[in-house]
């Protein structure tokens, strides 16, 4: 049995104006039907790659935040400050560090010291 309904609605996707055979009906055609379909699978995927981005920017910080002792690299990036304010630091003493090998390890605790 067909419905004898009319209703005017406006699109969702195009918003031209539209003459609706069934109350549910949100856009004017199929074409604009399947554009608002891509576009918001499209804002899906924009909005999981943002999701997974930011996991990965923020997955080393926690793992910073737990060592006892850091490089140069990782105290760079837990306070957000350039490497050569850091290599100042320690040229001035007011930082202190150790030697293994090559690498400049710097104790957490001696960080936190510098900012009290």
């Amino acid at each position: 049995m067909s419905s004898n309904i009319r209703l005017p609605k406006i699109c969702l996707h195009c918003e031209g104006e539209f003459i609706a055979k069934t109350t549910v009906t949100k856009y004017c055609s199929d074409r604009c039907a399947k554009r608002a379909y891509k576009a918001r699978k499209r804002k899906e995927k924009i909005e999981e790659s943002k999701n997974v981005t930011m996991a990965v920017i923020e997955q080393p910080l926690t793992d910073i935040q737990v060592r006892e002792f850091l490089s140069v690299a990782d105290t760079c990036k837990l306070f957000n400050i350039s490497r050569t304010t850091i290599w100042r630091l320690i040229k001035l003493e007011k930082l202190k560090t150790a030697k293994l090998g090559s690498r400049v390890i710097i104790r957490k605790e001696d960080l936190q010291k510098l900012f009290i």
